[in-house]
């Protein structure tokens, strides 16, 4: 271990480094990526072309929205992930169900048309469960034994969305009074009418853990650490609200929050950011020794490698909006938990597999926060060059315990950013980097390669050198979000040479995987 870095997790020790790829952007057969082949293939990819880690969004089940940001469970897995082949093969579906699924855009996600298709092939394949259990078993495990061990959160989220579905798909607080918690309708696991759609989703948990466990060693056997991401905060309209209304800042009557989360007004956004999600009861977690929280980290440890934490400002203090406002320009900051809450993390977790997201514009406080936890945090080179030398995301101000973005799921593509920037931070860039901008994006990649950051991660827009099109998300904008894809082609047209070149830069950097053949 090198004693010249103290400070620094031994995750993000040695140089390294990653590519951003959400799994719903991977080709694939069924509308959306999945845990299958694509993957598999992708980490071949990433193999051969000396990277370390490959980072997703959020894999919780999406609600209205389709963000893996806003989802119905903490703890859930995305049945869309699913790889419908081995299920093909032990006669679960047919070709024929599949062919509905295969019939869906390859270039994009078609949210609307993949949730009527996908839940009619995934009912299907339910009950034919029991017929098929032994084969399943031999494959996936015990499924009884899974039960048991997602026992905290698997029950009270199938019956979540067995009521959902009973409910006309309404949000939780507007369900009959007797249902709007689970202690109150925990009853209904009991429900013949409920049966049946209970047992859907225990099935398709049981399938999308067996097959993350299977991409997780093969990832494993490939040298690829996978990174996930953590959102700090819970859908409004989540299976965890519902099963935990007391750790959240809910009005007792109606159930619905009395404050949201959001950020306020700044140059970019004159109303702030109105996120609309609830807030923690802070000391009702600190009276349970963040024993919620604690198991939400442990679930993604159980998934990732690393796992990045959003908002990590949110720890040291957030923003409070009023419920009933319609804007964020009117709340309030009110403190988080702050080094109390890093204390008991760091003292189940010593490793600090975390990676604190603190981008933005931050008081002291937050900085302080960081550091004293030992958290790596973020930069993000589309950032650097307004023309400030003092800029804390130009290279030469960077340190080795910030892990470094070209750019973000919420940053245009490089060739985008660049394309669409004023003349002045082009001129910038090409001072800056001595490069002529010609091909920005992969100057980006080589500047980025270089930096003292032990960690530089790229996505996988800026390797195919795309621009705005291919655009992830864009924050603020409630539609068009989260559904590009690469295609077979695109992902075809990253070859050997390609992969050849990405190696030699990893290698000139000094960023080889440790044993690596050059």
């Amino acid at each position: 271990m090198d004693a010249s870095l103290p400070q620094i997790p031994d995750w993000l020790r040695q140089r390294s480094t990653g590519l951003l790829l959400h799994l719903s952007s991977l080709p694939g057969e069924f509308g959306i990526g999945n845990m299958g082949k694509p993957s598999r293939e992708l980490i071949d990819f990433l193999s051969e072309a000396g990277f370390s880690h490959w980072q997703i969004c959020p894999v919780g089940p999406t609600s209205f929205g389709d963000s893996p940001y806003q989802s119905f469970s903490s703890f859930a897995g995305n049945p869309y992930f699913l790889d419908w082949n081995p299920l093909l093969e032990l006669g679960l579906v047919e070709e024929d169900d599949l062919s509905t699924l295969q019939d869906l855009p390859c270039d994009s996600v078609a949210y609307g048309d993949l949730y009527e298709r996908f839940w009619i092939v995934a009912r299907k394949a339910a009950l034919q469960f029991e017929s098929k259990r032994p084969k399943l078993e031999s494959i996936y495990g015990s499924y009884e034994e899974f039960i048991s061990e997602k026992s905290s959160w698997i029950e009270s989220y199938a019956l979540f969305c067995a009521l959902k579905a009973e409910n006309e798909k309404k949000p939780w607080w507007l369900w009959p009074e007797e249902l709007r918690n689970f202690e109150k309708a925990r009853h209904r696991l009991s429900d013949p009418k409920l049966s049946e759609e209970i047992n859907l989703h225990y099935f398709l948990q049981y399938l999308f853990f067996g097959q993350w466990k299977a991409l997780r060693s093969y990832a494993d056997s490939r040298k690829i650490s996978i990174l996930g991401d953590l959102p700090i905060y819970v859908a409004p309209d989540c299976a965890d609200v519902w099963q935990r209304p007391d750790l959240f800042l809910l009005d007792i009557t109606t159930g619905l929050p009395t404050a949201v989360a959001g950020v306020p007004p700044d140059y970019f956004n004159p109303l702030g950011q109105l996120w609309g999600n609830p807030l923690y009861d802070w000391p009702a977690h600190q009276a349970e020794g963040y024993a919620w929280w604690l198991e939400r980290l442990a679930a993604q440890n159980d998934l990732f490698d690393v796992t990045r934490i959003d908002h990590f400002r949110g720890f040291h203090d957030y923003w409070s909006i009023p419920a009933d406002h319609d804007d964020a320009r009117e709340g309030v900051w009110e403190s988080g938990p702050g080094s109390e809450f890093f204390e008991v993390v760091l003292e189940r977790f010593p490793a600090l597999p975390f990676l604190a997201e603190d981008l933005g514009l931050l008081n002291d406080g937050v900085h302080a926060l960081r550091k004293s936890t030992n958290l790596p945090g973020m930069a993000v080179l589309q950032f650097a060059f307004d023309g400030d030398p003092a800029n804390l995301y130009l290279p030469h101000n960077l340190s080795r315990d910030l892990v470094l973005y070209t750019g973000t799921h919420d940053n245009d593509t490089s060739l985008g950013w660049y394309e669409s920037a004023d003349e002045e931070v082009r001129g910038n860039f090409r001072s800056y980097l001595s490069v002529s901008g010609e091909d920005a994006t992969w100057d980006l990649l080589r500047a980025a390669y270089r930096t003292v950051s032990n960690l530089v991660v790229v996505p996988m827009q800026d390797l195919l050198s795309l621009g705005s099109e291919a655009r992830l998300n864009r924050p603020g904008h409630a539609f068009g979000n989260w559904a590009w894809r690469m295609t077979s082609e695109q992902f075809a047209s990253l070859s050997f040479e390609a992969a050849t070149y990405l190696r030699e830069q990893a290698k000139a950097s000094g960023r080889l995987p440790l044993g690596a053949k050059a």
